[in-house]
């Protein structure tokens, strides 16, 4: 068994990295990066690789939510130019915190920069953040974006082809840069790092071919583009900002000779923005004492602790903006409607946690609620009882297997259920009204901890004035795929009513799970062998026993045909990932030669339309167009060049693919090369899918328990708290 922490393979599936070190490892395998990798062959196009095929991809059904993004953040723009001066901040601070001040006030006026970022974190506090502000109308139906031009892709394609990079890039620049693309990246070749999947080495490979010896590691456009690409890989990691630290020290490891310096141009073009929260130390703040007799003049007061935070505008403007709608939900009572008494009668007048539910959603524009998934029936009795009083309800799930669990429970209520993405598009749910927004009185969200920010933001803006708010999930899966801990970091700030569900999942997986949530792996009394541990030597066993398990023991002692298994395992790549896993399946499975790009009729399969979603299933057959696959959601057709980009065998699949997925029995693989990787809530997912049998194929031994025990997920660094501070009443009591 291979324990040795540097064979581990790069696992993409691996938990968030520490803001301290952002470039060091992979992103999250669900996040814009990794949904290349998720379908392709887990490697970016390198610039000095083989030449692929440049044709602009097909309009996909992620288009319109990509539409509804451009659309939040063009709203947020506008809404921020419009706003009143800020508040002066900072008057009483001093020293270095006083001049990055000064510094900061001297960029927000279009001026240079009057000082250098310090070299340790003090610095004057934030400005505060703006009084409340209901949003501004959303379209009712978005455009669909037309992407890049034919004549711009092959603009860059000739750009790229001078600099020995792939042509297959050519879509993915010209979509990033916009208008010009071509002239942009002649003048700037490190603006390759725009484009998903590139890496600073091979920006600078790029470069080089370009700029021949004017490609030095001293250019102030490569520590440009190298800020903005660790503040995005930090982004996928679920990061909306850096410590200033953090970020410099990540600068020097990629060769960026004066960080200090580059971080100044970098904020002096407005590449990035900078932060100055001020620190919670739970110390009261001192006070000057009062001038007596023979006192000259009172001291100072003490200066505020502050940490000094790096981010990109795009996630500041998000984060800014639902800081703004959600602080507008708490401040403002829901529209008129029923009464408590016709609340109570629709359910609310008992003492479990449901009806705990119904009656602090009567009462409250937002409300918080958490619980595994026996917990799930309270938001669909919340739904249902909203429904009887003639509330336009609807109930809003992060994929179509956890809406159709959604709409099983609301069969024969008004409303329905529809995917965030759905929702937000367009392609489900109630519509727009007149004003651009939902069409709707109540709106309950599950797999609330899948909510990245902007993804929220786009929610709080589409809400109609008097509209009810419910954040349903389970604190204890993985976080989302995109920047972020919205769920979290709200269950932290207690700013309205919290409703636990008091709801146990039921049998010996549900105890095995509750345990690992506590930090526990405990003995499970399973007399039915719905839990069951088989430990292996190595990888290769690892991946013997899982085929066996999901092929032969499974299927004779829970009668569950393979096609109702779900692999989990830590990351594509290794001896016992996604890959290897997936083509031994396959061949145990349905063989067959790959005939349609790699594919056969019956074959599982992941699909990813967009970043962070992924749904199973079955290839139906090849038509001219492209694959057709059914999938929960229904039939899909996957156009041929979309293919190699969103979909990849789905036999096994990683945690973070599989959040929301649920099937009456899984194979949890833990190989002994991924024990460094491990943490609690990474497990908890995994086990957390089965319903009637889980199995724990694990390779890594006494290190499974501790990471139970002392691995806990991997923190976020967020502003969203901070903003929604001073824009709230008193933390709420429950």
């Amino acid at each position: 068994m291979s324990t040795d922490p540097a064979a581990a393979p790069a696992d993409e599936d691996a938990p968030a990295p520490q803001a301290a070190a952002p470039e060091d490892a992979p992103p999250p395998e669900h996040g814009p990066e990794e949904t290349r990798d998720e379908a392709g062959d887990g490697e970016a196009p390198a610039p000095s690789g083989q030449e692929g095929e440049g044709a602009a991809p097909a309009p996909s059904e992620a288009e319109a939510e990509l539409a509804a993004q451009r659309e939040l953040r063009r709203r947020i723009e506008e809404r921020k130019a419009g706003r009143e001066a800020p508040v002066e901040a900072g008057g009483k601070l001093q020293g270095v915190a006083a001049d990055l001040l000064a510094a900061v006030k001297a960029v927000e006026g279009g001026a240079t920069p009057t000082a250098f970022l310090p070299e340790t974190a003090p610095a004057a506090p934030r400005r505060p953040a703006p009084e409340p502000a209901r949003p501004a109308p959303a379209p009712a139906a978005p455009a669909a974006p037309t992407g890049p031009s034919d004549r711009a892709v092959d603009e860059v394609a000739a750009v790229l082809a001078d600099g020995s990079a792939p042509a297959a890039l050519a879509p993915a620049v010209a979509e990033a840069l916009g208008d010009g693309a071509a002239e942009v990246l002649r003048e700037d070749p490190w603006q390759l790092l725009h484009a998903r999947g590139v890496r600073p080495e091979q920006a600078d490979g790029f470069a080089r071919a370009l700029l021949g010896a004017e490609a030095r590691p001293d250019d102030t456009r490569r520590g440009r583009a190298v800020t903005g690409w660790l503040l995005e890989q930090a982004a996928l990691a679920g990061h909306t900002a850096l410590e200033a630290d953090a970020l410099r020290a990540a600068l020097g490891q990629r060769a960026v000779p004066d960080p200090e310096a580059t971080l100044r141009e970098a904020v002096a073009e407005g590449d990035v923005l900078v932060f100055q929260d001020p620190l919670d130390t739970g110390a009261p703040t001192a006070q000057a004492p009062a001038a007596g007799p023979g006192a000259d003049e009172a001291e100072e007061p003490a200066e505020t602790p502050v940490r000094v935070l790096i981010g990109l505008e795009r996630y500041a403007l998000a984060e800014e903006s639902l800081a703004d709608g959600l602080a507008g939900l708490v401040n403002t009572p829901p529209a008129a409607g029923p009464g408590p008494e016709e609340w109570q009668g629709a359910g609310g007048e008992g003492r479990g946690s449901a009806a705990e539910l119904i009656r602090a959603a009567a009462g409250h524009g937002l409300v918080l609620h958490s619980g595994g998934e026996a917990a799930r029936a309270e938001p669909a009795a919340l739904l249902t009882a909203a429904a009887s009083l003639g509330l336009r309800a609807w109930g809003a799930a992060h994929g179509p297997d956890s809406r159709a669990r959604l709409a099983a429970a609301l069969t024969g209520t008004e409303g329905g259920a529809a995917t965030v993405a759905g929702l937000l598009s367009g392609a489900e749910g109630p519509g727009r009204d007149a004003e651009g927004s939902l069409a709707l009185d109540l709106l309950v969200v599950l797999d609330a901890p899948q909510l990245d920010v902007e993804s929220a933001a786009m929610l709080v803006e589409a809400l109609p004035d008097g509209a009810r708010l419910v954040l349903s999930g389970d604190p204890g899966l993985l976080g989302s795929a995109g920047p972020g801990r919205v769920f979290g970091d709200l269950l932290a700030a207690r700013p309205c009513p919290v409703v636990v569900s008091r709801t146990p999942d039921p049998g010996p997986v549900g105890e095995l799970v509750s345990g690992v949530g506590a930090g526990e792996l405990t003995a499970v009394d399973a007399p039915g062998h719905e839990v069951a541990i088989v430990p292996v030597r190595d990888p290769a066993e690892a991946v013997h026993r899982t085929v066996q398990l999901v092929t032969e023991s499974v299927p004779r002692a829970f009668q569950v045909p393979p096609e109702q298994t779900l692999v989990v395992t830590p990351g594509h790549g290794g001896a016992a990932g996604t890959r290897v896993l997936n083509a031994a399946l396959k061949e145990k499975c349905n063989p067959g030669p790959g005939r349609f790009a790699g594919f056969d009729p019956g074959d599982r399969v992941a699909y990813s339309p967009a970043p962070g979603r992924t749904e199973l299933g079955q290839v139906l057959g090849a038509e001219q167009e492209g694959l057709r696959l059914r999938c929960a959601g229904g039939e899909v057709l996957v156009a041929r060049d979309r293919v190699a980009a969103t979909l990849r065998h789905g036999w096994a699949v990683t945690a973070h693919q599989a959040v929301t997925l649920r099937a009456p029995a899984a194979v949890v693989v833990v190989p002994g090369d991924a024990g460094p990787t491990l943490t609690r809530d990474w497990l908890y997912t995994a086990f957390a899918r089965a319903e009637r049998h889980l199995s724990v194929v694990q390779g890594v031994g006494p290190t499974l328990a501790t990471a139970i025990a002392e691995h806990p997920a991997k923190p976020r660094t967020t502003r969203l708290p901070l903003l929604l501070k001073p824009q709230l009443p008193a933390p709420a009591t429950t």
